[in-house]
C-alpha cells in the first residue's frame, strides 16, 4: 500500500525544498523526493543550487578575492604582506563544508517541519482519468515505491547544455561541477560562454593566477543586461581583471591531446582561431530537466524550448500538478523558483479549504539578477535599451562610484548605478548597476518598485553617511538632475 499525501514535490532545490517547508508549514502533508547525490554517493538536499551552484560559487569567489586583494591591493593601505601563497585543496574543503552544512540544513528544516524526504528518481505514473491523486514511483537505485499524492509540484530543474563535440569528462573539459572541484589552478583557462556561470567561475581562477580566455558566441558581450553597464564590465574585466574575452565566436571543434585542450573557432571577422588551454569550463546555459518525469506518459506540455507549459499561477495542462522554477518559462534564478513554490503552496492550501485563492503571480519585472564578479552586477527591470524598442518615454539619472566617500575609503570606486524612469510619472521602470556590493545595493531598488515608487520617492529617503547606498540616492536625484556631488 503506497502512502498517501496531500502534495508530492518532486526535486528539492530552492523551488521545491521551499514550496515543500511552506506546504508543510499550511498544514498540508507533504513529501519531497530527490535523486541528487553528492560527489561521496550520498543523499544530498538543495539541487545544483547548493551543491554544485550558488553557495559553493560564492565561496570560491569570496576566497580567490581574499586572496587577490592580499596580493594585490592590500598594499595601497599601508599593509606589507610577503610571501602570500594559495593552498587551493583547503580553498575546495573550505567550500564543501559549506555546502554540507547548508544541504544538512535543508534535512533540518525538513524535519523540523515534518515534510517527509524521500531519496530516489521521481516519475508520474499514468493517471486514470477516474483518479482523484497521482501516483509516483520513486526509484533509489532499483529500489521502488509508489507514493500517492492528491497534488504534485514539480521543481526538477535544469542541467547544464552540452556541446556535442566537447563532451565532459570533469578531468580536462568541465561543466559548473568540475570548474568548483579543482585541486590546482591551471595555467591556461578556457571558458566557453561568457554567461553568469563563465564569467564567476572564469574570475575565481583568474584571480589565483590562472591565464583565462572567455569565448562567446554573441556578438555582443552580456546582452541581457543594460547595453551601458555591459559596455563598462567589459572594460574592467578586460583591463582590471584581466580577462581575455572574445564575442561573436564560432567554435569549430574541440579535440584533447598531450594534457591540452585545443578549440578551433572563427572570430567576429571570421578568421580561424586556434586556442590551446590546461582546462575547459562549458558555460552555454542551462536546459530544463524532464527526463524520466513521465512526460509523454500523461500529455504534460512542454514548449518548443523543452520548459512545461504553465500559466501565470504554475498549473501545468495537467490536474492539480504545478511546476517551478528552472524547469518552467522564466529566468533561471534561485529566488524566482522560491517565490513560485511559496505561491503554489498557498494556492493550494486554499484549494484544499475550499477558499478562493488570494495568492498573486510572481512579477519577473521585479526578480533581480546578480553576477558576482568583481565588480559586482546587479539590476531589476527593463533596460534603456528595452524601454527604447518599447517605446516608452524615459528619464535617466546615473551616478558613479568613484564620486562615493565610501567606495574611495575602500579603494573600490569602479562602476555607477543608473535609474531609469518614466518621463511623465516618474515612477522607476529599472535600475542598474556596477559595483561594490551591489548584490546587496540592488534589493532596495527592487523593494522601491514593488511598491511603485517614484524617483522623487527614493531621493526623498535619507541614505547613512558615508555609506555606500548614497550612490542610489544620488542616481534617484540625477534622475531630474538634481545630483549634488557630481
Amino acid at each position: 500500500m503506497s502512502e498517501t499525501f496531500d502534495v508530492a514535490v518532486i526535486g528539492a532545490g530552492p523551488g521545491g525544498y521551499v514550496a515543500a517547508i511552506r506546504c508543510a508549514q499550511l498544514g498540508l502533508n507533504t513529501v519531497c523526493i530527490d535523486e541528487w547525490k553528492n560527489s561521496k554517493g550520498k543523499a544530498s538536499l538543495g539541487g545544483t543550487c547548493l551543491n554544485v551552484g550558488c553557495i559553493p560559487s560564492k565561496a570560491l569567489l569570496e576566497s580567490s578575492e581574499n586572496y587577490f586583494q592580499i596580493k594585490h591591493k592590500v598594499s595601497a593601505h599601508g599593509i606589507t604582506t610577503e610571501h602570500v601563497s594559495v593552498d587551493v585543496p583547503v580553498m575546495i574543503a573550505r567550500k564543501d563544508k559549506i555546502v554540507t552544512t547548508f544541504t544538512a540544513g535543508i534535512a533540518s528544516l525538513f524535519k523540523k517541519n515534518k515534510v517527509k524526504s524521500v531519496h530516489g528518481k521521481g516519475t508520474l505514473l499514468k493517471r486514470e482519468n477516474s483518479a482523484n491523486s497521482w501516483q509516483i514511483k520513486v526509484d533509489d537505485n532499483g529500489n521502488t515505491e509508489t507514493i500517492q499524492a492528491k497534488h504534485v509540484i514539480v521543481a526538477t530543474g535544469s542541467v547544464p547544455r552540452s556541446l556535442p563535440f566537447a563532451p565532459i569528462d570533469n578531468d580536462m573539459i568541465l561543466d559548473n561541477a568540475g570548474a568548483l572541484a579543482l585541486t590546482e589552478v591551471p595555467k591556461r583557462l578556457g571558458v566557453i560562454g561568457a554567461g553568469v556561470i563563465g564569467l564567476e567561475m572564469g574570475s575565481v581562477w583568474r584571480r589565483l593566477g590562472a591565464e583565462v580566455t572567455i569565448l562567446e558566441a554573441m556578438p555582443g558581450f552580456l546582452m541581457a543586461a543594460d547595453e551601458q553597464i555591459a559596455k563598462e564590465a567589459k572594460n574592467i574585466f578586460a583591463k582590471e581583471a584581466g580577462l581575455q574575452i572574445n564575442t561573436g565566436v564560432n567554435i569549430q571543434s574541440v579535440k584533447t591531446s598531450n594534457n591540452t585542450v585545443i578549440i578551433n573557432y572563427t572570430d567576429s571577422n571570421n578568421q580561424e582561431q586556434i586556442s590551446e588551454v590546461d582546462k575547459l569550463i562549458v558555460a552555454i546555459g542551462r536546459i530544463p530537466n524532464t527526463t524520466g518525469l513521465g512526460v509523454k506518459e500523461n500529455g504534460l506540455l512542454l514548449d518548443e524550448r523543452g520548459f512545461i507549459v504553465v500559466d501565470q499561477y504554475c498549473r501545468t495542462n495537467l490536474p492539480n500538478v504545478y511546476a517551478v522554477g528552472d524547469v518552467v518559462r522564466g529566468p533561471m534564478l534561485a529566488h524566482k523558483a522560491s517565490e513560485e513554490g511559496v505561491a503554489i503552496a498557498e494556492m493550494v492550501m486554499h484549494n484544499e479549504k475550499g477558499q478562493a485563492s488570494e495568492s498573486e503571480a510572481v512579477d519577473f519585472n521585479i526578480i533581480p539578477w546578480v553576477i558576482y564578479t568583481a565588480p559586482e552586477i546587479a539590476w531589476v527591470g527593463k533596460n534603456e535599451q528595452e524601454l527604447r524598442a518599447a517605446g516608452i518615454a524615459y528619464k535617466a539619472g546615473q551616478f558613479p562610484f568613484i564620486a562615493n566617500g565610501r567606495a574611495r575609503a575602500m579603494g573600490e570606486t569602479s562602476g555607477f548605478i543608473k535609474v531609469l524612469a518614466d518621463e511623465k510619472t516618474d515612477r522607476v521602470l529599472g535600475v542598474h548597476m556596477i559595483g561594490p556590493h551591489v548584490s546587496e545595493l540592488i534589493s532596495e531598488a527592487v523593494m522601491a518598485m514593488k511598491f511603485s515608487a517614484s524617483s522623487q520617492d527614493i531621493a526623498c529617503i535619507v541614505h547613512a553617511h558615508p555609506s555606500l547606498s548614497e550612490v542610489f540616492h544620488e542616481a534617484a536625484l540625477g534622475v531630474d538632475k538634481r545630483a549634488l556631488h557630481i
